[in-house]
């Protein structure tokens, strides 16, 4: 099988291949992007220099939102199930579902298969291309997140979600109040707006939210009526900020608002009073531990390493019961939003 190191700086290594996964270091020739989230781009600005040329490969809307963001060395755009071949290895994108152009990757190579889901929801969160994974090729090794890997973490439906989006927005308004939804700016708003596109109100998204849009938009994610914020017209609009734009000023001049925290981490009721919230909405973008589990069964890998995970005992244990091998793979990485 395939070695799996962790990086020294940021991602996985696969020596044997000259890959990263998620990767900042530069003693690789090539490096795989799963998605757009900061914490997943490579850091390193310096890929595209001529000494030292490292290939850097993403889908066609991860590539568009990095460039967004300000990645500028040059990315080779693979659609989904497209298979390629790279030096001794395959390379397929599959969509991962979790923000657009999430894509779980699939290797296979003369030293055996491996599967890197990066972050990943199933079912997939309606604003991305879905969730599927290869099924007619065993899957020898997987990496797989668990950054809601206890079993407390059991989420609603889309369809009860977005019931619940609606029904505060609607109630908010009608009580004269301006609903303001929190959740990071790179898909997390993005699916809020999907859900209530049909809502009859302008939505308005936080500034350095709003280009990412139209990226969503490019790839036929529909978003509704939507403006960049605008402080003068902002009330008795939907607003969209991350908790930061809050901190800063954001929409701080109305006065009669009504705010809803969306993520994973709206399951714990402490939340509420850490952020000022009216409304917990346990919507997130990531698997829950039930899920996680599901999943594991369905591709009986023959070996599993978990990452992200708020106690890898718990997760490790359900999985030896199961008669899975798996072990813990500690990337101390810091989820931008869940």
């Amino acid at each position: 099988m395939l070695r799996i190191k962790k990086a020294r700086f940021h991602g996985i290594h696969i020596p044997e291949l000259a890959l990263g996964l998620d990767y900042s270091d530069t003693n690789v020739k090539s490096i795989v992007v799963s998605h757009a989230h900061a914490d997943h781009i490579p850091r390193n600005r310096a890929l595209s220099q001529e000494s030292n040329p490292i290939e850097v490969y993403a889908t066609p809307p991860t590539a568009a939102l990095m460039r967004l963001r300000g990645f500028r060395a040059p990315i080779r755009e693979i659609p989904f199930h497209t298979p390629i071949t790279i030096r001794n290895f395959r390379l397929t994108f599959y969509p991962a579902g979790h923000i657009l152009g999430s894509a779980m990757t699939f290797i296979e190579s003369p030293v055996g298969n491996l599967l890197y889901t990066g972050d990943c929801k199933t079912p997939a969160s309606p604003a991305t291309e879905g969730f599927d994974f290869p099924k007619n090729t065993p899957v020898d090794q997987l990496i797989i997140e668990a950054t809601f890997g206890l079993p407390i973490y059991r989420w609603k439906s889309n369809e009860e979600l977005k019931a619940e989006l609606i029904e505060f927005s609607q109630k908010s308004l009608d009580d004269g109040y301006t609903p303001i939804f929190l959740g990071y700016n790179l898909g997390k708003a993005q699916e809020m707006m999907h859900m209530l596109k049909d809502m009859p109100y302008t939505k308005q998204i936080h500034g350095a939210g709003f280009p990412l849009c139209k990226v969503y938009e490019d790839f036929g994610i529909s978003l509704g009526n939507y403006q960049r914020y605008d402080r003068k017209t902002s009330e008795g609009c939907i607003l969209f900020t991350p908790n930061s734009g809050l901190e800063s000023g954001f929409a701080s001049h109305i006065k009669k608002r009504k705010i809803a925290y969306c993520s994973g981490w709206a399951s714990h009721e402490a939340r509420r009073s850490q952020i000022n919230a009216d409304r917990l909405i346990p919507l997130s973008d990531h698997l829950d531990y039930f899920e996680l589990m599901h999943f594991c069964e369905q591709l009986q890998p023959k070996k599993i390493y978990i990452t992200h995970t708020p106690d890898p005992n718990v997760v490790l244990h359900e999985l030896k019961s199961k008669g899975l091998d798996a072990c813990y793979l500690d990337l101390a990485a810091q989820e931008e939003d869940a």
